[in-house]
C-alpha cells in the first residue's frame, strides 16, 4: 500500500486511497446490513468477527484494522449489537459493533458508481 503524501503513515487522510480486494468487500457488506458484531479481549486492541469463522479471524482482524486507520469504519465496543450473532461473541468481555463512517459511505458510494480496478 502507499501512503496517501500527507501523513507519512499511510492512514489515508489525503485525497488516495488504496484499497484491497477483501477491504472493499467488507465494506460492500457494511453498506449491506449497516452494523455487525465485533469484540475483543480485556486489555486487547484487537477486533474479533466470527462471522467468517475461526479461520479467517486473523485475517478479518487485519482488514478491521486498517478500515478502522483509513477511516471507513468505526469499531463501536461502547454499543453491542443484540440477536442471533450475539451470542456467539458471549465469550468475550468486550463486545460492540462495526459501521461504516460518513467517509466510509462516500468510498463505497464512488467505488459502487466508478467502480474499481485491480
Amino acid at each position: 500500500m502507499s501512503c496517501c503524501g500527507n501523513c507519512n503513515n499511510c492512514s489515508g487522510c489525503g485525497k488516495a486511497l488504496e484499497l484491497t480486494r477483501p477491504e472493499m468487500e467488507f465494506l460492500t457488506l457494511l453498506g449491506q446490513v449497516a452494523f455487525l458484531p465485533v469484540a475483543r479481549e480485556l486489555g486487547e486492541l484487537t477486533p474479533v468477527y466470527l462471522e467468517d469463522g475461526a479461520e479467517k479471524q486473523k485475517e478479518n482482524a487485519q482488514i478491521l484494522q486498517l478500515l478502522e486507520r483509513k477511516g471507513l469504519i468505526s469499531l463501536d465496543y461502547d454499543q453491542p449489537l443484540s440477536g442471533p450473532s450475539s451470542h456467539r461473541y458471549r465469550a468475550y468481555p468486550i463486545q460492540g459493533s462495526i459501521a461504516l463512517t460518513q467517509r466510509g459511505q462516500q468510498v463505497l458510494e464512488l467505488l459502487e458508481y466508478q467502480g474499481y480496478w485491480e
